[in-house]
């Protein structure tokens, strides 16, 4: 099997093309290759498909073999593998990519010497309903609503951008315990079907600090519709304007949340690091 790592941020993928259809080992081949020690190593295992409705789907498996709806680092990473590997025109910059939880995105190319150095994502609108995100708590929005975790209370906004965010406003998000409060916090009742955690500081209305629990993978140097969902919670709470710079461990992502079209726009790197045979 062949396959190519890539890396956006730092958050890691295998990617692999060739496949006609999702496999049906696809959960265990990626807790075996994600691993770190016995395998490839990677926060998650991306299948490149054939879609009816855009240039290609994505599927994303997150290292422990569940499935994320969608991935901004991973979907910024496919776009490049798609365009340097040849897979659509030299002349096409502008492709669409389909994932199972935002549908077919459009995605824009900055392309220099014949290789990808920069992809634009439109992320689509951001999901704001309760339970729509999905959390069990019955209203349009939810900004500031308390969760409480050994004792300490957070307050957190409820951000779907395809996949579910709570965001969480806290005075030093570079030194917060990821591995004490990510967990429990992703396993809450108040969120069904779990939930990616961020932590986040605003240093000015344009710029945030922001470390992240990811569903089913644990901390990760960064997270592409984390970075999204910090921008949304920000204006909603009022501490951040439309657009601003996110940085999280392994760099930064430009975010806009325009307001004419309700969609957030994510701009950011994709690198390949290497290939290989297994």
């Amino acid at each position: 099997m062949n396959f190519t790592k890539m890396q956006g941020l730092g958050n890691d993928f295998i990617v692999l093309h060739g496949h006609k259809e999702l496999p049906t080992d696809a959960s265990g081949q990626a807790i075996r290759l994600c691993d770190r020690h016995f395998g490839i190593g990677a926060d998650g295992l991306v299948y490149l498909l054939p879609s009816a409705k855009a240039d290609y789907m994505m599927r994303i498996i997150n290292s422990d073999g569940s499935e994320a709806e969608q991935c901004g680092n991973a979907i910024r990473c496919a776009a490049k593998y798609i365009y340097d590997h040849e897979l659509v025109p030299r002349d096409k910059t502008e492709l669409t990519i389909e994932t199972i939880g935002a549908g077919a995105q459009a995605v824009q190319l900055t392309v220099k010497e014949g290789r990808v150095t920069a992809v634009r994502v439109d992320m689509g609108a951001p999901v704001l309903n309760g339970l729509e995100v999905p959390t069990t708590i019955d209203e349009p929005q939810v900004i500031g609503y308390p969760v409480t975790v050994d004792g300490r209370e957070f307050r957190f906004t409820a951000v779907s951008m395809g996949n579910p965010h709570c965001v969480i406003f806290v005075e030093d998000a570079v030194g917060t315990d990821l591995h004490v409060w990510g967990p429990k916090l992703e396993t809450h009742a108040l969120f069904p079907r779990k939930i990616n955690v961020e932590f986040a500081t605003v240093q000015r209305r344009d710029y945030a600090d922001m470390r992240v629990w990811e569903r089913g993978a644990g901390p990760t140097l960064a997270c592409g519709t984390g970075a999204c969902a910090t921008l949304v919670a920000g204006v909603l709470t009022g501490q951040m304007d439309r657009e601003a710079v996110i940085s999280l461990k392994g760099g930064e992502l430009r975010i806009e949340w325009n307001e004419s079209d309700n969609h957030v726009y994510m701009t950011g790197p994709a690198e390949i690091v290497f290939k290989g045979t297994l």
